[in-house]
């Protein structure tokens, strides 16, 4: 809504986002992301804003209570149910999920964004990831499980040492009593996640839901029979992968190889 808001006067004025970023010193990308709600006005940037489109406090008061979010916003609403979820279950089959990421690994990720982000926004990212993982020690502990392919531990995702030190962090996360992270090896001709990543939760209430997301966003899945099927799914994918033994010894081989 501030973004909405902001773009309204900022148009009104006659002036475009690099001209309204000289007043603010952001650059034109950081002005559109504000606008678009994907990063938050910081510093003086709402007062200068209001005084330099003629807002006439228009900003200012839409700007006292602006809720700051670590996440995009289309990120937000699964975020939330993940913090308090009893279950969450996690396929990936091009990086290595989220909850098991790496500072320097999730650097990598959001580095390689396209278009590029700033590098504060970046960082910003990172944080919001690794303040994540915090639910892998809530007490009471969640039941978390993941299903990776075997191509995330060998894809070389912010080079050799990173690589090492995120294998190095599965073996360490994967001796957690609540935690079960289980491989899919590459010589399967077929299986049950070829259709694409999913995400699974359970509710404290024992409700099911799942969460597909893609290059732009994501959306929740939580009516039946598309729910079910999901959930099905990833037990056949559990049946399929290597055992949480046999896929800790398999981390350790391609760690120790790279």
């Amino acid at each position: 809504m501030f973004g909405a808001l902001l773009r309204f006067f900022r148009e009104r004025a006659g002036m475009t986002q690099e001209g309204l970023g000289v007043y603010v010193k952001y650059s034109k990308s950081q002005v559109a992301m504000v606008e678009r709600g994907e990063r938050p006005p910081k510093g003086q940037f709402v007062e200068i804003a209001d005084d330099a489109l003629g807002a006439q406090g228009a900003l200012l008061a839409a700007g006292v209570n602006l809720k700051v979010s670590r996440f995009p916003a289309w990120f937000e609403d699964y975020a939330e149910e993940e913090a308090k979820a009893v279950g969450i279950y996690m396929y990936a089959n091009h990086v290595i999920s989220g909850l098991l990421q790496t500072k320097a690994y999730a650097r990598a990720i959001f580095g390689s964004h396209c278009p590029p982000m700033e590098d504060d926004e970046i960082e910003a990212r990172v944080a919001a990831r690794l303040e994540r993982q915090h639910v892998l020690q809530r007490k009471p502990a969640p039941v978390v499980g993941f299903v990776l392919e075997e191509i995330t531990l060998t894809r070389p995702i912010g080079g050799p040492e990173a690589l090492k030190g995120q294998l190095e962090n599965l073996l360490d996360i994967g001796r957690r009593r609540n935690v079960e992270i289980q491989v899919m090896q590459h010589n399967r001709k077929v299986h049950a996640g070829l259709d694409g990543p999913m995400i699974l939760l359970e509710t404290a209430e024992r409700n099911h839901l799942a969460y597909v997301e893609g290059p732009s966003g994501g959306y929740f899945v939580s009516e039946q029979p598309e729910l079910g099927n999901l959930f099905a799914r990833y037990g056949i994918l559990r049946a399929q992968a290597l055992s949480p033994e046999e896929s800790a010894t398999f981390i350790e081989e391609v760690a120790q190889a790279s």
